[in-house]
Parts: C-alpha cells; sequence; structure tokens
C-alpha cells in the first residue's frame, strides 16, 4: 500500500502537512514490509522537501500510483484523482454550501472520502484534529489584542515566531504587565485544553464559576480565569438547572443563562463546540445593557453571526483584530471607546505550522494508521468513510443525500 502526502492547494496557502519528515521517516521504517510513504513535492508547507529528503522519505512530482492521498486543507476539484483513497478537511459534513460542489465532484469521481473532522472513536468523540493549537493561538492572540489596545505591551505574531517554545517565552515576558481583570473561556474539548495552556504559561489564577461569580463584585481584584462549560451558562426554559447530556441532546429546551458571567467578565475566550439549536451566550441586545463588562472577545469557536454577538465576520492572520459597536451594532476601530476588542481568526493553527503538524502527526499515526493494518478492527475507518468507490455516499453521512441531490439529477 502506498501513501502520499499531497501538496496542499487551497488559497490562500496553508503551511501544515499530515506528518514530518522524522514521523514518516519512522513510519517507513516501521510498515517497511506493509506500506511506503512519499511526499508530494511543494514549496509552501512548512518543511521543504530537502528536510524530507535528508530523512530518507521519497519525493514525487506525481502521486497518481498511491493508494492514499493524505492532505490537510480542501483539495480542488480540478485536482482530485479518481479512484482514490482520500484523506482532508472537507468542510461538508455540516452541509456547507461552499463545498457543496466540492462533495459532488467526490462523488463523481467515485473517490472514497474520509473527512478528518469525522475520524472519532466508538463514542463520537473527536480521535485527530488541530484543535488544542487552535486554542493556543488564538488565547495568545487575545493577550496581544488586549495589550495593543490599552498599550500594556506588544506582543509580536504568532507567525514571526519559530515555534510553541518561543511563544510561550513572549508570554513569561510579560506575566507581571498583566491587568487585574476577570477572564472566563468557554468549553471542554482540545481547544479550550490549548486555551488553558496558555493561561497556566502567563500564571493566572484559576477559580471555580461560583468563586468566580462572587470575587467579580469585589473591588481588589486579581486576575483570574473560570472554565464554563455548557451547563453553567445554560438553564432550561422550565428554570431547572440541565444536565451536560439534557445541553447536547436537547439544546431546544434551553436558555442563555451567561449574563450572570458578562456582569463580572473582562475578556472571554470561546472554546466550545456550538449546536444551531442551542441558544446564544449573549445576544447583540445583551451587549447593549449597561451590566455588560465584556470589553475583549478571543473567539476561537468563530461562529459568524452566532451565539457571540459581537463575532460578525471572521478575521484574517494579517488583520486579526477588529472592534464590534454595541451601540450600532456595526464594526468599529477596536481602540474606540465602547468596542468590543474581537480576535476572530478562523484558521489559527496555521500561525503554528510547525508544532500543529507535528501533534496532528502524533494522533494520525496513533489513531488511524493501525486501521489500515489490522482491518480496522476497532471500527475507525468504517465510521470515517462518507463516500464510497461507487460513487455513493455511505450510510453513515447517507443525511448529505438531500444536499448533493442536484447532482444525482445531473449524472
Amino acid at each position: 500500500m502506498k501513501f502520499a502526502l499531497i501538496r496542499e492547494r487551497k488559497n490562500p496557502p496553508d503551511r501544515r502537512v499530515v506528518f514530518s519528515p522524522a514521523q514518516l521517516a519512522a513510519l517507513n521504517l516501521k510498515y517497511r514490509d506493509q506500506a511506503k510513504f512519499v511526499v508530494e513535492s511543494s514549496p509552501i508547507r512548512i518543511f521543504t522537501d530537502e528536510q524530507y529528503r535528508d530523512a530518507g522519505v521519497e519525493v514525487v512530482d506525481d502521486v497518481s500510483d498511491a493508494d492514499v492521498l493524505l492532505g490537510v486543507k480542501e483539495v480542488p476539484k480540478e485536482d482530485l484523482i479518481l479512484h482514490k483513497k482520500y484523506f482532508f478537511f472537507s468542510h461538508t459534513i455540516k452541509k456547507q454550501p461552499y463545498n457543496r460542489d466540492l462533495l459532488r465532484e467526490i462523488l463523481k469521481k467515485n473517490i472514497e472520502l474520509y473527512d478528518h473532522e469525522t475520524i472519532v472513536a466508538e463514542t463520537g468523540g473527536r480521535l485527530i484534529g488541530f484543535g488544542r493549537y487552535a486554542g493556543i493561538v488564538g488565547a495568545y492572540n487575545g493577550f496581544r489584542a488586549l495589550g495593543l489596545r490599552d498599550g500594556i505591551f506588544d506582543l509580536p505574531k504568532v507567525e514571526s515566531l519559530p515555534d510553541y517554545e518561543a511563544l510561550k517565552n513572549e508570554l513569561r515576558a510579560i506575566k507581571t504587565s498583566l491587568p487585574k481583570i476577570n477572564i472566563a473561556i468557554t468549553g471542554s474539548g482540545k481547544v479550550t485544553g490549548g486555551i488553558r495552556e496558555i493561561l497556566e504559561t502567563l500564571g493566572v489564577h484559576e477559580v471555580l464559576p461560583k468563586a468566580y461569580l462572587q470575587l467579580g463584585h469585589f473591588e481588589n481584584r486579581q486576575t483570574v480565569f473560570t472554565q464554563l462549560d455548557v451547563h453553567d451558562y445554560y438553564i432550561r426554559k422550565d428554570g431547572l438547572k440541565p444536565t451536560k447530556t439534557e445541553c447536547y441532546n436537547n439544546p431546544e429546551l434551553l436558555k442563555s443563562d451567561f449574563m450572570k458571567f458578562a456582569t463580572v467578565t473582562d475578556m472571554l475566550i470561546t472554546g466550545h463546540f456550538y449546536d444551531h439549536k442551542a441558544p446564544y451566550l449573549f445576544t447583540r441586545e445583551d451587549a447593549k445593557r449597561p451590566e455588560f463588562k465584556i470589553n475583549v472577545v478571543a473567539d476561537v469557536s468563530c461562529d459568524i453571526d452566532g451565539p457571540v454577538a459581537s463575532t460578525i465576520r471572521p478575521s484574517t492572520i494579517a488583520d486579526p483584530i477588529y472592534g464590534y459597536d454595541p451601540r450600532t451594532e456595526k464594526e468599529t476601530d477596536y481602540k474606540d471607546s465602547g468596542a468590543i476588542t474581537v480576535m476572530a481568526v478562523d484558521n489559527l493553527p496555521c500561525e503554528l505550522p510547525k508544532d500543529a503538524s507535528e501533534g496532528f502527526g502524533e494522533m494520525f499515526q496513533e489513531s488511524v494508521l493501525p486501521a489500515f493494518f489490522n482491518d480496522d478492527e476497532d471500527g475507525i475507518l468504517d465510521r470515517a468513510q462518507m463516500t464510497t468507490s461507487s460513487g455513493t455516499l455511505t450510510e453513515r453521512f447517507s443525511y448529505l443525500e438531500d444536499f448533493v441531490k442536484e447532482y444525482r439529477t445531473k449524472f
């Protein structure tokens, strides 16, 4: 079996890759009697062709003879190769309209698609992803925005730093300059784990949500954070406290109770997963209320016009910060008086491509690769497969049939 790391062709360019040179060299040794791993030549990825060659990995210009093609971002329709197995983030499982034609082309070309997002354990939890690094970079960017807005420190952009250790060194240098603020973070997964790493590097003290609410009303404040999960900021419409299971399985029964945190929070860093059936954390009307205190939002989750009212558009790595004026509900300068400073970059791991790639590769080789050589005994590939070699959706993803039905009638 032949595996190939494919060149990333989507614009804007993404420098991440599924495996580093050292990881591929180790895999070629481990599976030398069963598989071969090669790399398609690329001028943009974080690891150069020469680094792969130095590690003993073959670099090729043509990967059409490979069985399994491994990428990160969407493959342009015209570059998809017939009858292959592909792994990449297709951004189609939520029926994203901008990738409808991509999924149609995948079906038309009889490609077996395994989306990185669909690689899950039997319990449903995701096994691989870049979430940790989204949290790391997003939280760092939030503090960078705070420092720039208030003129208290000037952190460099992550993309200018060589690696995660350099990022942490920048944070250690500003620890004593942190203002006395209350920070709320949301979520409980890998993204939030990355956010916590930044707060721990900065030495910010954690308090439980109940204590956070009490401390928020004290005049002599410290710099603290609290971690909020769904059952902390949602209540049932009948007034009862929901279980976490109810929050995930029956979001239509809930209403937001987040304002109690918004009245004592200066900075919000989001790492939650949002179900479109669930209530917003805070609305535009909530943000107008005089008791609403949040003035910096690092929206790592980045759901546009969704649960965080101030996130009205994604920002970019080149221009990561904008302001939201609650009075006009419009974008403004992030330094304007009364504005909420917003960081909402939607491709955060791209800013730390080396560490993000190495971390992703570790997860992929541990959770996914063995399935190719043990008859998929844990059902990893079976659960992840979206499309078949005969141009149909698998049963697990048959809900996408209406999404691509125009393809069915056309072809």
